[in-house]
């Protein structure tokens, strides 16, 4: 009897000392008995026994984590701050409790570690024209390193790049630079098929005997529309040829 009266009083002291916990549908509680790892509960109601049992609550929500402005050598030696924001949510809470002491401090060190080492193997116009494969490199590997602690990196983007104001300007020169390069390499590629162009035209007339003769009439149609009082035109080599051979046949003694 004395036996009975004895566990009834632990059960009822037990049931006075026990710490309830509600979890919402987002939570996770990371349970430890005795010091050892227990199980992951939530979410609902969590029924904890003080001094044996203790609980760690652990968001599964996403979480969007600033990186504070980094300073980047480029790999043509250009210095560059960077920032950038990351997407990341824990996806095994007992890893990201038991693998790591605080799992929110550690992934925002490797966050600006990752973005300088990265964007560090890049030159400047690819940080500015790739941000998006540059993205893409700072997530595989930030995710790689976060896997063994239990987090999923969701996505990373590069915020601003911010340049000094010389190498503004140099850009800007370079830039121009390209732009009269690319105006020159179009109007040299212009004149070449204009000129094959007149090429197959001269073959084509040189044909046809009458075909220059038209050619010439034409011109001859198009300057007389001019204002000028002036009009100097070309004779044709064969019309001085016909006459020529012309005067030779009625004066064959001519020279």
């Amino acid at each position: 009897m004395l036996n009975l009266g004895f566990g009834t009083l632990v059960i009822i002291l037990l049931a006075l000392f026990t710490i309830f916990r509600i979890l919402r549908e987002y939570e996770r509680g990371v349970v430890f008995l005795l010091g050892r790892f227990y199980k992951v509960k939530g979410p609902g109601l969590i029924v904890i026994i003080p001094g044996i049992q203790k609980m760690v609550r652990v968001d599964l929500r996403t979480v969007v984590m600033d990186v504070p402005s980094q300073d980047v050598i480029s790999r043509d030696n250009v210095s560059v701050k960077v920032n950038a924001v990351v997407y990341f949510r824990v996806v095994d809470p007992q890893k990201a409790i038991i693998q790591v002491e605080n799992f929110l401090a550690a992934t925002s060190q490797f966050a600006q570690t990752t973005l300088r080492s990265v964007l560090g193997k890049h030159e400047l116009d690819e940080m500015l024209a790739e941000r998006e494969k540059l993205n893409m490199d700072i997530q595989k590997a930030l995710d790689i390193q976060t896997d063994a602690w239990g987090i999923k990196i969701s996505n990373v983007e590069i915020k601003h790049v911010d340049i000094d104001e010389s190498m503004i300007r140099a850009i800007a020169r370079q830039a121009e630079a390209e732009r009269e390069r690319r105006a020159k390499v179009i109007h040299a590629e212009g004149e070449l098929q204009a000129s094959d162009k007149l090429m197959q035209a001269a073959q084509i007339l040189s044909q046809q005997t009458g075909a220059m003769q038209l050619r010439y009439l034409q011109t001859l149609t198009s300057i007389s529309s001019d204002k000028s009082n002036t009009i100097i035109f070309p004779i044709p080599m064969d019309l001085v040829v016909a006459l020529t051979d012309a005067v030779k046949n009625r004066n064959p003694s001519a020279p």
